[in-house]
Parts: structure tokens; sequence; C-alpha cells
């Protein structure tokens, strides 16, 4: 699976075009991601990420980071045995496309605005 260009609002992920926030594994792609409080991570949000047991998940908090990755959150994420990469989506975008090259399994929770 790569990402294949990303912008405010919109990314192309395997020659198909989405727009709305989304998780990204290697081998499929949960459509139409919504958080529990929008703009704020909870742990609720990615319980299905978790039964992928992947290495590491990187979270994508927006354009301009908007999207809040409360600390609590991520020490949940972790005492799980799974590394949390926290970037504006951008970057994300890129880290996550990095990762796959390398062969590891990884999430990629992505925010796609603000």
């Amino acid at each position: 699976m790569k990402i294949e260009h990303y912008e405010f609002g919109k990314i192309v992920v395997e020659g198909k075009v989405y727009t709305h926030d989304l998780i990204i594994y290697p081998d499929k792609i949960t459509e139409s991601w919504w958080r529990k409080e929008g703009h704020s991570l909870c742990i609720e949000d990615i319980e299905e990420v978790f039964e992928y047991k992947p290495e590491i998940l990187i979270i994508g908090t927006g354009y301009s980071g908007v999207m809040n990755v409360p600390e609590e959150v991520i020490k949940e994420i972790e005492k799980k045995g799974i590394r949390v990469e926290v970037y504006f989506t951008k970057e994300a975008v890129n880290k996550f496309n990095d990762y796959i090259e390398k062969g590891k399994k990884v999430v990629c929770a992505l925010h796609l605005t603000c």
C-alpha cells in the first residue's frame, strides 16, 4: 500500500482518491474514519488498530496539526507494545511510505483537513 499524494482534504492511495479521514494498513483501508470527539483522539477511535497489532502507529494530526493527541492516549497505545509517532499529516504520509518500503508492520491514522 502506497500513499501517492496528500493535500488539504484529499489523499490518493493506490490510485484511489479519498476526501475523508481514514486509517491505512499495509493491506486495507478503513474509509471515513470518525472520532468520538472530532479534533481530539480517544482510545476508542483506534481500537480496530489493536486487532492488527502493528509495530508502529503513525497519527496524522491534519494539515496544520489541529487534531489533539492526548498524552494519556499515547501511553495507552504504548502499553499494548505499539510505538506511536505523531506528525502533521504531510509528514505522517512520508513516514508511512518509508516504513512500508522497509517492510515494517505499520498503520497510519490520518486527519486530512485542519
